[in-house]
């Protein structure tokens, strides 16, 4: 290698290191930070619809559903919807009936498809069973605490605003996988999005909690607008941004389980996660290696040489990797979580230049092919 070339690549590197430095620091910085909190006791507390669909039963999901029963809240709807009526949910959801009798609990059952994205699909089958204006979609998997609906309606009050979303906690069941899974969500993910929050950035919503009125969802075409999107949360808040309306992240944070039994779902689940952000802003994910700190770094100490500059880097972002990891770990955490970090960051990057070798995705039993504009077309499906 040439004297040039080698100080050029040299150079590139530093501005890379540097960059991954930044970007941990400010994730470190971030992770630390509260949202402001919502209101205890808001004004106004109009009656709300929650809209669960489901799609099959996992060791959680009672109890996830069940946390939705349980809330503090003076009048609201859960509405539960199935496509199949063998749906193992559909038991859980009688045995809530039975629980909480008084409450509103509707189970909608109905096998019409409306474009690709099945989760859609029931969405817009269950919408006939809304008897309220303000609307929270919410996955099976979410565990809240009792005042979620309560801290969650006041920004949706605003006419001002178009989506409430919020942060989320992956929750790993046992095994290496699921919690590296978790560490994807609570070390990466996350983190990137409270660092573009504090950066002023709003181009998100997430399928743990989004937030919309019934006439905000009619003007964007309501859910058929999404019906073939992947990332139909993701076009919701676009949508809505469409309107001039803004984007809130409230600072409710609920808990998701890493339900990952293998390397074969970790990497199927974090690939679909990864392509389909590349297809949303694909300059941005581009660039979003620097995001990964320890092997940006560790490249540019061996090819520095490990100069002092180079190693310097090189321990301030592992130092910020480590506080990013103690502010997202939960209470009771084994210490052992930390011998991972660098094998997560390592594999960060080992699936994002995967990510890059072609569109096809999997969601559950089926394989999609993800268009440059989000739309999934079903390519096969495999048998369950």
């Amino acid at each position: 290698m040439s004297i040039d070339l080698r100080q050029c690549l040299i150079f590139s590197g530093y501005a890379f290191a540097l960059a991954a430095m930044a970007y941990s620091l400010i994730g470190a910085f971030a992770t630390r930070r509260r949202l402001s909190p919502a209101p205890d006791n808001p004004e106004v507390s109009p009656p709300i619809t929650v809209l669960k669909p489901l799609c099959g039963a996992e060791p959680e999901t009672y109890e996830c559903l069940r946390s939705f029963c349980e809330q503090a809240y003076p009048k609201y709807q859960v509405v539960f919807g199935v496509s199949d009526p063998l749906d193992p949910a559909v038991a859980i959801v009688h045995r809530l009936q039975r629980e909480f009798p008084r409450l509103d609990l509707v189970l909608a059952m109905e096998r019409r498809q409306h474009g690709s994205n099945r989760k859609v699909s029931n969405l817009i089958n269950m919408m006939s069973f809304a008897r309220h204006d303000y609307l929270i979609v919410s996955d099976s998997d979410v565990k809240v605490e009792s005042n979620y609906l309560t801290n969650l309606i006041p920004p949706l009050l605003d006419a001002g605003v178009g989506i409430v979303t919020c942060a989320y906690r992956g929750v790993p069941r046992s095994g290496i996988w699921s919690l590296l899974g978790s560490m994807y969500i609570n070390e990466w993910f996350m983190p990137s999005v409270r660092v573009a929050a504090l950066l002023g950035y709003r181009s998100f919503a997430f399928g743990v909690t989004i937030g919309i009125r019934r006439d905000t969802l009619a003007k964007i075409g309501g859910f058929h607008s999404v019906s073939s999107q992947l990332a139909d949360d993701y076009r919701l808040g676009e949508l809505t941004r469409g309107l001039g309306l803004r984007t809130v992240l409230s600072p409710v944070q609920v808990d998701t389980f890493v339900a990952e039994r293998s390397a074969a779902d970790l990497i199927a689940h974090e690939l679909r996660w990864r392509r389909t952000i590349r297809n949303l802003n694909p300059y941005g994910y581009g660039f979003s290696f620097v995001t990964f700190g320890f092997p940006v770094t560790v490249l540019q100490l061996l090819l520095a040489r490990g100069a002092v500059p180079a190693a310097t880097i090189f321990a301030a972002t592992s130092l910020a990797s480590v506080f990013i990891h103690l502010n997202t770990r939960r209470r009771g955490d084994s210490g052992f979580r930390l011998l991972l970090v660098p094998i997560r960051d390592l594999l960060h990057f080992g699936l994002w230049m995967w990510s890059f070798a072609t569109r096809r995705v999997q969601w559950r039993n089926d394989y999609f092919h993800v268009d440059r504009d989000g739309a999934a077309q079903h390519i096969e499906s495999r048998a369950a």
